[in-house]
């Protein structure tokens, strides 16, 4: 069984296992992914598909058997991904979304909040230009070749990837609990007491209008 240490140790190096193009994802030939992706996300998109390497990648610096949770610090594309081949999502909690604008994800082990980030590093995309136009906006998407970015995703590998080991705050190793459950007194839904007096939309935080009855 690997330890933390061996977390360190592999991520320390730059040279990253399985390089050259990739094959496999998990138990998933590229075919496979590609519509696993679809039925999920609607369509392959290839930040998913990017995420999903990521993710893979990963997972083979974790120790095995531990139990871990994910950090992503996009809201696009990537949380889909690691829905998508983990037991991590919103719904369970395990899966948690850290807006920075930045394409990376931290998996880690839930108790001690040791693990390892990885992000798609512009500075190791020289050589694969329909990727990095993708990657930094350089091109309109009507502009963008689809098939070639695909295929540049797969044959660039895991080279185009950094890892580094990482410690999760403890702030994120707690488990949120959403407390005492009550009725709001105004609109009668239940709502977690701990949001006030009345449930929130009531105190205003609201995302719709109801139509007036006639």
């Amino acid at each position: 069984m690997r330890t933390d240490m061996d977390v360190k140790a592999a991520t320390s190096s730059s040279a990253l296992p399985g390089t050259g193009p990739v094959e496999r994802v998990g138990t998933y030939t590229r075919e496979e992914l590609a519509a696993r992706i679809s039925a999920f996300h609607g369509t392959a998109a290839p930040g998913v598909v990017i995420g999903c390497i990521m993710i893979d990648l990963a997972m083979q610096q974790l120790p095995e058997g531990i139990l871990f949770d994910a950090i992503c610090e996009t809201a696009d594309c990537l949380p889909d991904a690691v829905q998508l081949i983990t037991p991590c999502t919103i719904g369970n909690k395990w899966l948690k979304i850290i807006n920075l604008g930045r394409f990376a994800v931290s998996l880690y082990d839930k108790y001690s909040g040791q693990g390892v980030r990885v992000f798609l590093d512009p500075c190791k995309l020289q050589g694969w230009d329909e990727l990095r136009c993708w990657f930094l906006k350089i091109k309109p998407k009507h502009d963008q070749d689809s098939d070639l970015l695909h295929t540049q995703i797969w044959a660039a590998g895991r080279d185009i990837y950094t890892l580094h080991p990482v410690q999760i705050d403890a702030c994120y190793l707690k488990k949120q609990s959403k407390g005492p459950v009550g009725i709001c007194a105004q609109c009668g839904e239940a709502y977690p007491l701990k949001d006030g007096a009345t449930c929130l939309w009531c105190q205003g935080h609201t995302h719709y209008t109801t139509p007036a009855l006639s």
